[in-house]
């Protein structure tokens, strides 16, 4: 008798083999089903309510990969494409899980018949560098134009990364503000030093871009009404100080045998704050920022000497104040010198809705913006400034990448032709697995028209017998509900989109085929215990 060999810890799950890889390419279709409805200007947006009960509008294909939880060690690798999709691009994140997903379903029937997943992947390699080499062969590169044709050709990128979102009603309005919310920024164009504040109430419409550095009244003392609300022009002191009188520790003790001792013990609290309160008014500095609180002592004071204060300010606030105005957050009073001083041009209290603004403008050292959104229920918001930093993601690659190419399905109709036919030039499998990934690339513009409830089937042979004459950049026309030369409609999107997402997806399906066998170990607490020791100390027996 053969003992058996137990070379893992007992209740690891182990599977191998043909099976294994289906069932990961399985797991993968379930989360294509999960996002495939919301691509296109016609998409619909999911609800996600989490574990406390937040509830999260989105139809942006990150957005609602990182918050699905996904636990399927294969489906995870879509979670990262999407993520690093949105990351290094900003949108595409729904089509780059779609590609993929459907690369994976093209080549399953080769799997469960045996082909070896190793051909399969070759094949998609291939496939891939195909593509590539045609996408910068066919994109549209923009010259160095006027800066009237530039902003144009960064408005319409803008206005097609934003209509299949939640504002696409006012996608030329909201295209316009985050043309001028990049352009304003250094060559450089750092993300974070686009701001977005978002108060509720109002109109999508009401929502404006300041030019500089804008922030939420923070919490103030009595006083502060006194202070004057704007100057010109502005010296900005930034401080991590506390401008308040501390409450003794619990544990002190001070022994006095008399008032006048009690009294000088007091009249030195008040003099240490009444000290690094001049120091500041010394400096010049006409408006004081802080990260800590400043009391109702010193708002008063700095409000009879016509300063104007607030505490409390959150951190990236005072960091972008700082980056666009110059000084330095200082955390001790001695040092407050003219030199350490941010300076602007203008500052002013605004009031927007119900919340008021202090709004820094003329920012001599960084070029800064703020973006302040208005609309209706605070999901809506979130979705809006989701739909903008990708709007705003798009218009800074198509800056540094200036060639643009056909959206709407029609590139991915393009390639697919060139693969159909560069898989008759060739024999052996690799024809058929190219064949396939053509269709595969097949599924954007078949998902734009079932989205938008059009006849898919008519629409794509409409496409690509279009294709196939030459007409290389008709896509789906969703407002037509036919097909149209969307290169003249201005539906453009920068190239670098579609090769970053063509070249995740297909390395997402790769890495899924390479798969053969996945062990999972048990988590703590499950493998049942060896020898029935299962008692706690000290149970009687």
């Amino acid at each position: 008798m053969q003992p058996q060999i137990v070379l893992l810890k007992e209740g690891t799950d182990t599977s191998q083999g043909k099976p294994q890889l289906v069932s990961n390419i399985n797991a993968c279709q379930m989360i294509v089903d999960a996002v495939r409805t919301t691509l296109g200007p016609r998409g619909m947006d999911k609800l996600i309510v989490n574990a406390q009960g937040k509830a999260t509008i989105s139809n942006d294909g990150a957005t609602i990969m990182k918050l699905l939880e996904i636990i399927h060690p294969a489906a995870k690798t879509l979670v990262d494409i999407a993520k690093s999709q949105d990351a290094e691009v900003g949108d595409g994140t729904t089509s780059v899980v779609l590609l993929a997903g459907e690369f994976l379903k093209q080549v399953k029937p080769f799997v469960e018949e045996g082909v070896h997943p190793r051909i399969i992947i070759k094949a998609i390699r291939k496939a891939l560098q195909l593509c590539m080499d045609k996408i910068n062969e066919m994109a549209v590169h923009i010259e160095k134009q006027s800066k009237e044709e530039q902003r144009s050709l960064l408005e319409k990128c803008a206005a097609t990364a934003m209509s299949s979102k939640l504002i696409h009603q006012q996608k030329d309005f909201f295209a316009h503000i985050v043309v001028d919310a990049v352009l304003s920024l250094d060559e450089l164009l750092p993300l974070n030093m686009i701001g977005i504040k978002k108060v509720t109430g109002g109109s999508l419409e009401e929502s404006q871009l300041v030019s500089g550095v804008a922030f939420k009244k923070t919490f103030s003392y009595a006083g502060f009404e006194m202070a004057p609300k704007s100057y010109e022009p502005c010296k900005i002191a930034l401080l991590n100080i506390e401008l308040e009188l501390k409450a003794e520790r619990d544990n002190a003790e001070v022994r006095v045998d008399n008032v006048r001792e009690y009294q000088k013990i007091v009249d030195a609290e008040w003099q240490i704050l009444y000290n690094k309160l001049a120091k500041i008014v010394d400096s010049g500095a006409n408006v004081v920022l802080s990260k800590l609180a400043i009391g109702d002592v010193a708002t008063q004071y700095f409000a009879d000497r016509d300063i104007f204060c607030a505490g409390r300010v959150p951190e990236e606030d005072l960091k972008r104040t700082m980056k666009a105005c110059g000084g330095a957050v200082m955390t001790t009073a001695n040092d407050i010198k003219a030199e350490v001083l941010g300076l602007c041009e203008t500052f002013k209290e605004v009031q927007v809705g119900g919340e008021r603004f202090n709004l820094f403008q003329g920012c001599p050292n960084a070029k800064t913006s703020t973006l302040i959104l208005r609309g209706g229920a605070e999901q809506f918001l979130e979705e809006t400034e989701r739909s903008l930093h990708d709007a705003i993601m798009i218009v800074r690659r198509t800056i540094k990448h200036d060639s643009v190419v056909a959206g709407g399905g029609a590139i991915e109709m393009e390639l697919s032709r060139l693969l159909r036919d560069y898989s008759r030039t060739i024999a052996g499998k690799e024809q058929l697995l190219i064949a396939a990934i053509a269709k595969g690339l097949e599924i954007i513009p078949r998902q734009l028209c079932d989205n938008a409830g059009f006849d898919a089937t008519n629409i794509l042979n409409k496409l690509r017998q279009k294709h196939s004459q030459g007409g290389q950049w008709y896509g789906v026309d969703i407002t037509k509900e036919d097909i149209s030369d969307n290169f003249e409609q201005c539906v453009w999107e920068p190239s670098i989109i579609k090769i970053n997402a063509l070249t995740a997806a297909a390395e997402a399906a790769c890495m899924v085929l390479s798969v053969d066998e996945t062990i999972k170990s048990p988590k703590a607490g499950e493998a049942p215990m060896a020898g029935g020791m299962g008692r706690g100390m000290g149970r009687p027996m």
